[in-house]
Parts: C-alpha cells; structure tokens; sequence
C-alpha cells in the first residue's frame, strides 16, 4: 500500500519526496520546491483552472511554469501547476509526465519503468520516504 515517492532532478536541483501519481490529471509543484529552486512569480504562466486536491476541495492554482526534469537519465519538458496548499510532498507527477515519459509505475512493486535510448530503465521508490510522507497526512 506504499506510495511510489522518487527523487527527481528538476531544473537541475535534486529533488527528494516527488510522488508519481497515475491519479492525477496535472503536473503539481507546492510553494516549498518553487521557493527552493530560486523561482519568482514573473515565471509563472498565468492559469486559472481550478484543481481538485486530495480532500476533494478546489483549488486555484497561483499559476503554471515549463521546467525540465531529469529521471533515470531521460529528460522531458513538464509543466507544473503551482498550488498553494499543504502536502508532505515537494511534486506531484501525474499521467501527463507518465505519458511523455512512456513509462509505467507500480505501486505494488513500488518501482517505475521507462524506456530510454540505452534500454529500459527501473527507478525503485523510496519506501521509507513513502512512509513519512503518509505520518505526515495522518498527524
């Protein structure tokens, strides 16, 4: 029943507690990553499209920003819908990373699979990361 939490390289920063979420329809950063990255406001794209978190409230996201993020050695183009709202998690990527990734996540095997130019490659999750992550929602 773990989450498949990973680390992840985007805009160059190694990034620790990003989710891979087949759930989620959108590219999610909290305000805690976009701070840390050096991001200001003038970066984001303006959007307004309502989101809908985890406890079902609706959320207008601040905006959105195009960063690349790096897994596995395979590099794609994300966009990240900024929320401002609580999370243990640093990111969400949801099935439109999965998909340009053609990658395929297991949270039974708490691993993602994806092909690369250099075969398939395997990213196994951070189960204890998972763990504190899922203490943080419960507390």
């Amino acid at each position: 029943d773990d989450a498949l939490v990973v680390t992840a390289r985007i805009n160059g920063f190694l990034v620790k507690r990003v989710l891979i979420d087949q759930g989620s329809g959108a590219d999610v950063m909290y305000p805690d990553l976009f701070k840390g990255l050096g991001l200001k406001r003038e970066d984001l794209i303006k959007h307004t499209s309502p989101l809908v978190g985890f406890d079902g409230k609706v959320v207008i996201p601040d905006g959105q920003i195009f960063l690349p993020v790096i897994m596995g050695g395979k590099e794609v183009s994300v966009t990240f819908t900024i929320v401002s709202s609580f999370s243990p998690y640093t990111a969400i990527l949801g099935r439109p990373w999965i998909h340009s990734m053609r990658a395929i996540s297991s949270t039974l095997h708490v691993k993602i699979k994806f092909p690369t130019e250099r075969g398939v490659i395997v990213i196994k999750g951070d189960q204890q990361a998972a763990r504190q992550c899922l203490t943080t929602i419960v507390n």
